[in-house]
């Protein structure tokens, strides 16, 4: 099993690169569906972040609310570093649990790990074969958000601003996708690196 790291920040256009991945082959492990999974209502974090932060964190159903959730923690570095401790170690098991599944169906299968956050969190790197990172324009991201999340461009500047820069990610990357252009643009780069990928690993074997 060969595990690659494809990163991003908000609006960038990792999610169309890793659905043409998996139209490749690639098995796709998804860090933010993850992070809604651990969460889910009777799961023990969602239990851990109730006693953190009281009981005001579920909806009627036992759900999280999310919203509730988001205001503690805005602006407030000890709350947000509380709930990553709560919730980084559960999404880390949990895609431990996932790339041993697709080993043990191919032990070839090539797993991208879909991970926004992979330099935020301070990932260690070792452990994956290569890193991808997928970046455009701020311009371009912040109407992306604007046209298809509905945010306001302070809203959409402040989310951008609040993750790693494109700087950042390229230093850890072995590869760079833009994708300032067309989707066929985009689709097109994430077939090339795709290429190099299946090529850099067949001949490390």
């Amino acid at each position: 099993m060969h595990l690659i790291a494809l990163t991003g920040g908000i609006a960038s256009g990792k999610s169309t690169v890793a659905h043409r991945w998996q139209e490749r082959g690639a098995v796709i492990v998804d860090a933010d569906a993850l992070a809604r999974e651990v969460v889910a209502p009777g799961s023990p974090a969602l239990d851990q972040i109730v006693q953190r932060f009281g009981p005001e964190m579920l909806h009627g159903d036992g759900a999280l609310n999310r919203q509730a959730l988001g205001a503690v923690i805005f602006g407030d570095d000890d709350a947000r570093r509380a709930l990553n401790g709560i919730t980084h170690p559960a999404i880390g098991r949990l895609a431990q649990a996932r790339f041993d599944d697709a080993a043990g169906e191919d032990a070839n299968a090539i797993v991208v790990y879909d991970i926004p956050l992979l330099v935020e969190t301070a990932q260690s790197l070792d452990r994956f074969a290569l890193v991808a990172t997928v970046e455009a324009a701020p311009e371009v991201r912040i109407q992306r958000l604007i046209d298809h999340r509905s945010m306001t461009r302070d809203e959409a500047e402040g989310r951008i601003a609040s993750q790693a820069t494109s700087a950042q990610r390229r230093a850890v990357a072995d590869f760079v996708i833009d994708t300032d252009g067309t989707l066929g643009d985009t689709q097109q780069r994430a077939d090339d690196v795709w290429d190099l990928i299946v090529r850099r690993l067949s001949t490390a074997l």
